[in-house]
């Protein structure tokens, strides 16, 4: 029996199918680590590459992935997960992921739920972001921001000296407006590295309970 090489190949492709209809639903990957949480749970765990995490389907929506059967491919790297999907499979809010087609020129799955009810608006506008690197939107603002990275960094300060002003001058509603200016200027310059935001969660949750000066003063040592 084949078995998987994790040091030859230590991040596999996973390919999730719906166990009844056979639908493809996503692709992801899988290290050692949530390949074994995959079997010991009985629901999908993958690494995501974005996030340098494992993370279990559904674990900010709700819609995880029941695992009916894991199989291998016949060289032994790539994985097929049979699944019962809870809800839908795609941060887009559609059944699966592999919704547009190239022949057709055309979206062919419809939205079931909307994204922002499920995923917070912070990580719906990044996908939107990144979304808009490959789109010929001519008149996206976004897109514009992604291809001329000197406007890019010119409006995050820009928003930045903005804030302070709102914040030292002005009411409570503008500092509100300017905040949510500044925040989506960064997630634009964090979407054109491919940085999620969730790294950016993972590192103020790395410096709970840490005083500022000790955290200062552990950068300055590395």
């Amino acid at each position: 029996m084949i078995e998987i090489d994790w040091d030859k190949t230590p991040l596999l492709p996973a390919i999730a199918q719906e166990a009844n209809s056979n639908e493809v639903l996503m692709l992801a990957y899988m290290d050692k680590e949530a390949f074994g949480l995959t079997q010991s749970s009985g629901y999908a765990h993958y690494y995501s590459r974005s996030k340098k995490r494992i993370w279990k389907k559904g674990e900010s929506s709700g819609h995880t992935q029941e695992v009916v059967d894991i199989l291998l491919d016949c060289d032994g790297d790539t994985i097929l997960l049979k699944v019962n999907q809870n809800g839908v499979a795609c941060h887009t809010g559609r059944k699966s992921c592999f919704f547009t087609s190239i022949a057709q020129n055309k979206i062919i799955l419809e939205q079931e739920v909307l994204p922002e009810a499920v995923y917070s608006i912070v990580d719906t506008l990044y996908h939107t972001i990144l979304e808009r690197k490959n789109s010929d939107a001519t008149n996206s603002w976004t897109k514009k921001l992604l291809e001329d990275k000197e406007l890019l960094k010119s409006k995050i300060v820009e928003e930045a000296n903005e804030l302070c002003e709102a914040i030292e001058n002005e009411g409570d509603e503008n500092v509100i407006y300017e905040a949510a200016d500044l925040l989506y200027h960064a997630l634009v310059g964090l979407g054109s590295r491919e940085i999620s935001p969730d790294r950016i969660k993972q590192e103020l949750e790395r410096r709970f309970g840490v005083s500022g000066i000790a955290e200062k003063e552990s950068r300055k040592q590395k």
